[in-house]
């Protein structure tokens, strides 16, 4: 979707960048929604990547109606067969932009977008690996990088983290038993280091002795290691388990560090939540989930069962 695009949108953009300090990748998702949702508006009949957006100024935001909002989100599901979630996100994307242009810039007098409904969203059944799926898994790894690999995993199941935050730990972030994360929206956190995650990193160094930058995972090359080389890693790992390569990725052993905790160590909600680095509480919820042996367990539990 590469065209000229508003000033509107331009200066909000960099209001979400400068002022929110959205991460690059939110405000990208946001850039692309708005200018789908303008094609759109602009020519709802014909939408080709030709469409001129560059003319949409604050008169063409003040007529968008309710119901061309409706059109736009009927238009994603059944032309762009987007999902629920993916229309979920859109919708946030309007309400942003149209907060932003009736709170900060005031060129509305109505919200239209108050009345935008986000689609009933199906309830996610969160995939993640067993304890002893865990304890295979981390068991199995081998290779002339073994002591990276198995220093990488041992933090994606032990401490929850995301792919980004995993790739961009330097040196300087580990103190002791204290590793300091830079998560969503550049805000740091702080998370404790275990036993076997001290043991994992003390075993993992001496790998990386004479490499000039200072992060911590390094490529054979001594460069900063990519994500696409993490997750590269992680799935031959996976499959050298024996596990299933296409069920689970570095993003489901963050869901499973997040299972084990709730379910193993009993880590409170708000705990899990600030361990995470979830904004909202909400988002947390997600992983408390239990198994059916729990739900076996528990029915099993009632006093009137006797």
């Amino acid at each position: 979707m590469n065209c000229n695009i508003p000033k509107i949108l331009k200066n909000y953009l960099d209001y979400l960048s400068t002022i929110q300090e959205r991460a690059n990748s939110t405000v990208k998702g946001y850039k692309l929604d708005l200018i789908m949702l303008f094609k759109f508006l602009k020519n709802e009949d014909n939408m080709d990547n030709n469409i001129d957006i560059s003319d949409i100024d604050k008169e063409f935001i003040r007529n968008i109606e309710l119901e061309d909002l409706y059109s736009f989100l009927a238009f994603t599901k059944i032309n762009k067969h987007n999902n629920a979630f993916t229309r979920a996100r859109k919708v946030a994307t309007i309400k942003s932009f149209f907060k932003y242009c009736q709170t900060k810039i005031k060129i509305l007098d109505e919200n239209v977008s108050l009345e935008l409904e986000t689609p009933k969203l199906p309830k996610k059944q969160v995939a993640y690996l067993s304890l002893g799926e865990s304890e295979k898994l981390l068991k199995s790894i081998c290779g002339r990088n073994k002591e990276r690999d198995f220093c990488i995993i041992t933090l994606f199941l032990n401490c929850g983290l995301r792919l980004n935050e995993l790739c961009n730990i330097k040196l300087e972030d580990i103190r002791n038993d204290i590793l300091v994360v830079r998560g969503k929206g550049d805000k740091d956190r702080t998370i404790y280091l275990n036993e076997s995650c001290i043991k994992a990193i003390k075993e993992y160094m001496p790998n990386r002795k004479n490499v000039k930058n200072t992060y911590l995972f390094i490529s054979e090359r001594g460069n900063p290691i990519c994500k696409r080389s993490v997750q590269t890693i992680v799935k031959n790992n996976i499959k050298a388990a024996g596990l299933d390569a296409h069920k689970y990725s570095t993003h489901k052993l963050r869901h499973t560090s997040a299972t084990l905790l709730y379910k193993y160590g009993k880590v409170d909600i708000r705990s899990l939540q600030q361990i995470l680095g979830h904004e909202n509480i909400s988002t947390t919820t997600i992983y408390t989930h239990v198994d059916d042996e729990s739900i076996r367990n528990a029915i099993k539990s009632n006093p009137l069962n006797k």
